[in-house]
């Protein structure tokens, strides 16, 4: 039989010297041997594609609740479109294309069902015990929940895709992190791969929102001209395609934004590159400030479109009430829980039980959080259902 030659992770040839490499990747927190055919990085970012969270994405509200609709944004299609961007922005600044999917595929990892409503109402009822951040869900996730080596918990992923995926960390929380959390404390930035996701993340929230928004008729093209990067091209798409059918022309506009901010981002963040002049992956993490970044024109119209966004879809009567159900839901199954956790399935008790003993009050939070932050949008419903539905009997 014929020896495998393991493939490289396009380190030696056509990366940038700044971007990151495998071949001085800090490893793993448990020592594996290397795989045979993937690079160090494939196999981070297959343990994330086969986890169960990632599945559970599928489940998870991006703005609008599952059941409202087959054709709405995910947590799970919003991350393979972040993903998407991530790619061809590193394919075109020659960074490590692999790293910027995996970080892409597993930022929203630890999100709560019902968007980030659910993350502020889980945030509350854990501001006695530490608080509630997805972020740092995220990392709790890939470090500790997955249960499915025999060897360790967690999904034992390397150090630069862990760094990548913690966004953003507290004083307080980095210093519980050791050296994950210590580029928090020194006020340094992750890798390229970490920051041009970052804005990849936005670009396609902030977009793809504005394609639902319309779908659910929450949003008309009317009021989104008074946005710049909207009319901008609209104007573009009717004046070159005058009999354009509208479901053809939000298409066609929506890429033409994306494309237009992308551009932007690469021709800023080129130039910003050339003037900072680094020659190692350390000449960018010894910055005070992430490298990468918007024109400041674009920035101004980004923001403008946030806050249409934020004014028009986020606080529409329509998502509000879906937004206050979801606050009723899990302050409701919080509560109920950490008041008699035989409540819980046996496994979860199981694992608040362990908690407990090792941190009291704060440990149970801990155990019941977790349990609620995996909940889908549907099973969390489910959930309360049969706890407070008396009719529910199973």
């Amino acid at each position: 039989m014929p020896s495998i030659t393991r493939p490289a992770d396009t380190t030696a040839a056509g990366l940038a010297p700044y971007a990151t490499c495998e071949t001085h990747s800090r490893g793993r927190r448990f020592p594996e041997p290397p795989p045979n055919t993937r690079s160090e990085y494939q196999r981070d970012r297959d343990r994330i594609v086969h986890s169960g969270a990632f599945r559970r994405l599928e489940y998870k509200t991006q703005v609008f609740v599952n059941h409202e609709g087959d054709m709405f944004r995910t947590r799970l299609t919003h991350s393979i479109e972040v993903a998407q961007i991530s790619r061809s922005i590193a394919r075109v600044l020659h960074l490590n294309e692999t790293l910027s999917e995996t970080i892409a595929l597993a930022h929203d990892l630890g999100h709560t069902p019902f968007g980030h409503a659910g993350q502020d109402i889980l945030n509350e009822c854990m501001k006695d015990f530490g608080g509630f951040e997805h972020n740092l869900q995220s990392l709790r996730i890939i470090d500790e929940l997955e249960e499915k080596y025999a060897e360790f918990n967690g999904l034992n992923l390397t150090f630069e895709t862990r760094e990548g995926i913690l966004k953003h960390c507290s004083s307080t929380n980095a210093r519980k992190l050791g050296e994950l959390g210590q580029r928090f404390l020194d006020k340094r930035q992750p890798g390229l791969e970490a920051q041009i996701t970052n804005i990849a993340d936005e670009i396609a929230y902030n977009n793809h929102d504005v394609d639902d928004g319309l779908r659910a008729g929450l949003l008309d093209i009317d009021g989104l001209c008074e946005v710049r990067l909207f009319r901008q091209q609209h104007e573009a798409v009717f004046s070159a395609y005058p009999r354009i059918s509208e479901k053809r022309a939000i298409h066609e506009i929506i890429r033409r934004m994306i494309n237009q901010q992308v551009t932007d981002f690469l021709e800023n963040t080129t130039a910003r590159i050339a003037q900072a002049g680094p020659t190692s992956r350390d000449d960018i993490t010894r910055l005070s400030e992430p490298l990468v970044g918007f024109s400041a024109e674009m920035k101004t119209m980004n923001q403008e479109l946030k806050q249409f966004l934020r004014h028009n879809l986020y606080r529409h009567y329509r998502v509000h009430r879906m937004t206050a159900k979801a606050a009723i839901i899990i302050r409701g199954l919080f509560e109920a829980f950490f008041n008699d956790p035989l409540l819980l399935p046996p496994e979860q008790q199981h694992h608040v039980a362990r908690l407990h003993s090792d941190q009291g009050d704060a440990g149970r939070a801990r155990g019941i959080a977790d349990y609620i932050a995996g909940m889908t949008d549907r099973y969390a419903i489910r959930e309360y259902e049969r706890i407070f539905n008396a009719t529910e009997l199973t």
